[in-house]
């Protein structure tokens, strides 16, 4: 990979729900490139030094920290010891990369989220993964009211094509849309958008 594009301290990368309960047949499908665009995302993001931060969902199987609607439903994705809460190869954290196991759609609502994105002074938050219109969206929109300036990484979520589509154009006023390809390339217009609001 060639040398590092600039600074990225302010970043960090907030790479959610890369499980299988999330995962469907239809996002097989329209999705094709998905597992390789996650595996670049990372790349990027480790080669130029972003922090890179794994949010996954995990209910325990007696159903004491499930979210009440699924309580009335009597199901629920990814409990813990069952396969569908296991991380897709591709996703996986390495080393040193902060992982924070959330019993919500926001991140946010976990306190280890917001206090380590305020230890490490991000300011900037890259959002990737599953589903779009679910906890991406929402993580994102709750980063936004928090002062977070957002980029969703669009080529790296995947949900129902209409859902995907509709969140993705319906959202200027929350976050920037982004691609893998594109980020190198966005850095520059996001640093002058950091630098505005130190003004």
């Amino acid at each position: 990979m060639n040398a590092k594009s600039g600074n990225w301290e302010s970043f960090a990368l907030l790479l959610i729900d890369n499980q299988h309960d999330f995962w469907t047949e239809e996002m097989s499908q329209t999705f094709a490139d998905y597992e390789k665009n996650v595996s670049r995302l990372l790349e990027v993001c480790r080669h130029e030094g972003i922090d890179v931060v794994h949010l996954r969902a995990r209910f325990q199987q007696d159903e004491s920290d499930w979210m009440v609607k699924y309580k009335y439903l009597g199901r629920i994705p990814c409990v813990a010891g069952t396969p569908g809460v296991e991380i897709f190869p591709f996703a996986q954290d390495e080393p040193g990369e902060f992982v924070i196991y959330k019993q919500s759609f926001d991140g946010f609502l976990k306190p280890a989220l917001p206090a380590y994105l305020k230890k490490n002074r991000k300011r900037f938050l890259l959002l990737a993964g599953l589903a779009t219109s679910v906890c991406v969206f929402l993580t994102a929109a709750t980063a936004a009211q928090r002062g977070y300036l957002v980029g969703i990484v669009e080529d790296c979520c995947a949900d129902s094509p209409e859902a995907h589509n509709h969140t993705l154009q319906r959202y200027p006023f929350i976050f920037d849309r982004t691609s893998v390809d594109q980020l190198t390339a966005d850095h520059g217009k996001w640093l002058v958008d950091l630098e505005r609001l130190t003004k």
